[in-house]
């Protein structure tokens, strides 16, 4: 019995490590990104430009 409570106590506490962990971005992700936007601006600048 003690066993049982201990791992379900193991696997209770490692999944809120992982659960709790943000993803963060890094700066390369991030610069993609607003490469993206500026180019999907662009196009919807050039689109209203021409109706």
């Amino acid at each position: 019995m003690k066993k049982v409570i201990l791992l379900l106590a193991l696997c209770l506490s490692t999944a809120a490590v992982f659960t709790s962990c943000r993803d963060e971005r890094s700066g390369v992700e991030k610069a993609a990104d607003d490469i993206e936007d500026a180019a999907e601006d662009a196009g919807d600048a050039v689109e209203d430009a021409v109706d």
